[in-house]
C-alpha cells in the first residue's frame, strides 16, 4: 500500500490531473453499478427498488441532477484543493453518471431506458467517459502501477 500511495502522490502532484482522475473514476464506478442496480431491480432480484411518490416513478437522474447541482455550487463557495477538491470531483463523477445513464429520457422526453432508443444514454456515456478519459489522464500513474506489479511478480 505504501507503494501505491508513492506512486499515486507522484503521477498526481497536479491537481486538475488528479480531479480528473478522480472525477473518471467516480463516473465509471457509478455507471457501472447504477446499471447492475437497475437490472436487478427490473429482474426483481435484491433488495432494491424503484423510488417513488405514489404512482410517480422518480428516476435516477433526478439525483445526479440534484448531486451535481450540490457539488456546483458547494464549488463555488468553497472553492480549493485537498481533500474537498477531491470529495468534490468523485461527486461530479457520481453525478454525472446518474443523469447521463438516462440521457435518452431527456433526448426522447419518455422512459425509453429499457428500449431501443434507450441506446442514446450508452452512447452519451461512452462519449463522456471518454473525455474525462482515465486512459489520458491516469495513464502515467497506471502505467507505473503496472510496472510494479509486472517487476513485483518477476522480481
Amino acid at each position: 500500500m505504501k507503494v501505491l500511495s508513492r506512486l499515486y502522490h507522484f503521477h498526481f502532484q497536479d491537481e486538475w490531473r488528479e480531479r480528473l482522475f478522480l472525477a473518471s473514476v467516480g463516473f465509471l464506478v457509478a455507471f457501472g453499478i447504477v446499471r447492475g442496480v437497475t437490472h436487478m431491480i427490473r429482474a426483481g432480484v435484491g433488495p432494491f427498488h424503484n423510488i417513488g411518490s405514489g404512482t410517480l416513478h422518480i428516476h435516477h437522474l433526478v439525483w445526479g441532477i440534484l448531486l451535481l447541482l450540490v457539488v456546483g455550487y458547494a464549488w463555488l463557495i468553497a472553492p480549493g484543493s485537498g481533500w474537498f477538491a477531491n470529495l468534490a470531483a468523485v461527486a461530479y463523477g457520481v453525478g454525472a453518471a446518474l443523469t447521463l445513464d438516462e440521457f435518452a429520457l431527456w433526448v426522447n422526453l419518455q422512459d425509453v431506458y429499457w428500449e431501443r432508443q434507450g441506446r442514446e444514454s450508452i452512447d452519451a456515456v461512452v462519449i463522456f467517459a471518454s473525455l474525462l478519459s482515465i486512459g489520458v489522464w491516469g495513464y502515467p500513474f497506471l502505467r507505473a502501477v503496472g510496472r510494479h506489479i509486472l517487476n513485483r511478480r518477476h522480481g
